[in-house]
């Protein structure tokens, strides 16, 4: 029996903007930053749940203050009660004080500290039980997985018989599934070299260095302003040839017309999709400029809040790519309602990566969807950005543009000591 004892919330941050990593149109200057949860037990040090969610600076203070307004929520809980009525439990979370909800409901910063929470727990979990989160997912029986899941508000779309009939469908093969990750890792793109902020010089060498290292997927930062959108991706095209593939991201920052007068003039470098084109709230939008680009897939998901979101972008067929958000949407419990849904609607997740810890999450989700739910790699790739890791005690291991097999026990998520000490603001020696 394990029992959490203590929620303790820190506010972490690492100063990007110094050398404008993260940087893009939207966000010119990001300090990749996390609320940082541990859930301390009656086990001692040695036994903790550690869980993230990532914000980019000002404002990860309010994160911290949501978490500690829903720490009386786990405080006291014995983790195997948690995990008995898990799908039960991430309700009563998500949208048990009534008061707390109504500052999303089920998206925002209360939803934000839920998934650093409920990520925790999962880590804590998987711990308990000596698993990588991904593996302890994959050898669920399909019934104990759904009874991990609220399906309220999406079962016009997907019914919890669906589910189990979705993951019945992907029993047969787990075992080979899991050997061919092992042995190849999982695909990946890398978004190093397409920083908006950065130089051509400094484009040309990371293009260069991630070619060497056997990179075959690159992703540009666009939406500034067009020429030089342009340029930019002459030069990666230059770079990476037209054998290896191209993706751009607009983060946002067009009107749904705009967006499809941008993209037909950058059609040239033959972009494999378009992400974020225009406002994440805007489903009809990106419907619209799905059906007018044509060749151009559309990808959007880092900003959708939670699961009503992607079913109704997945019901009005207006995205090619589902990138969802490890830390964004309500934890891995709504994260895998989305994979099944993705999976109903035959629509590949690609997440969101980047950010500080969102890679360590997402390599989980991943192998988890290609072993237990999709079954396939087809259109997959998972994103990679190459800075922060060093921070992580597991970080992800990287080789020939493939993500490697995850073996430690947990969520991947635990900052190593001196890191979150360091980083910590505003006290922190990186702050002063």
């Amino acid at each position: 029996m394990t029992i959490i004892t203590r929620v303790e919330a820190l506010d972490i941050r690492f100063p990007t903007s110094r050398d404008l990593d993260g940087s893009d149109a939207m966000n010119a200057a990001p300090d990749y930053s996390a609320t940082y949860v541990i859930l301390h037990t009656d086990q001692g040090e040695d036994v903790t749940g550690h869980g993230l969610t990532f914000t980019i600076g000002r404002g990860n203070e309010i994160c911290v203050a949501a978490v500690n307004s829903l720490a009386s929520r786990l405080t006291g809980q014995r983790l195997e009660d948690i995990t008995q009525r898990m799908g039960e439990f991430w309700r009563e979370l998500t949208s048990g004080d009534s008061q707390l909800r109504w500052l999303g409901p089920e998206k925002g910063v209360i939803h934000l500290a839920s998934a650093a929470m409920i990520n925790a727990i999962w880590d804590l979990w998987a711990k308990r039980e000596s698993k990588p989160v991904w593996k302890l997912l994959a050898d669920m029986s399909p019934e104990q997985l759904v009874n991990c899941l609220d399906f309220r508000f999406v079962t016009d779309a997907l019914t919890p018989e669906e589910a189990i009939s979705i993951l019945k469908r992907r029993e047969s093969g787990k075992a080979e599934r899991e050997a061919e990750l092992r042995k190849n890792g999982y695909p990946a793109y890398t978004t190093s070299a397409g920083w908006l902020g950065y130089s051509e010089d400094k484009m040309r060498r990371l293009c260069r260095e991630a070619i060497d290292d056997g990179w075959q997927h690159f992703k540009q930062k666009v939406g500034g302003d067009i020429e030089e959108d342009r340029r930019r991706a002459a030069i990666l095209r230059e770079e990476i040839g037209e054998e290896r593939t191209l993706m751009m991201d607009a983060n946002q920052m067009w009107d749904v017309d705009e967006s499809i007068v941008n993209m037909r003039r950058l059609a040239e470098y033959n972009p494999h999709w378009i992400e974020e084109p225009t406002s994440p709230d805007d489903i009809l939008g990106h419907a619209e400029i799905r059906r007018r680009l044509g060749n151009i897939g559309v990808a959007t998901g880092e900003h959708c809040h939670n699961r009503v979101m992607f079913k109704q972008l997945m019901q009005a067929e207006a995205i090619d790519y589902c990138q969802l958000d490890a830390a964004r949407m309500g934890g891995l419990n709504e994260v895998i309602i989305v994979l099944l849904l993705a999976a109903k609607f035959d629509v590949p997740v690609c997440p969101h990566g980047g950010g500080v810890g969102l890679c360590e999450y997402t390599q989980h989700i991943s192998m988890f969807d290609y072993i237990a739910i999709s079954g396939s790699l087809d259109g997959r790739l998972l994103e990679y950005v190459d800075h922060l890791h060093d921070h992580f005690v597991d970080p992800v291991q990287i080789r020939s543009g493939h993500y490697l097999v995850p073996d430690s026990p947990g969520y991947s998520i635990t900052m190593k000591p001196d890191s979150r000490i360091n980083y910590t603001f505003p006290d922190g020696q990186a702050w002063q």
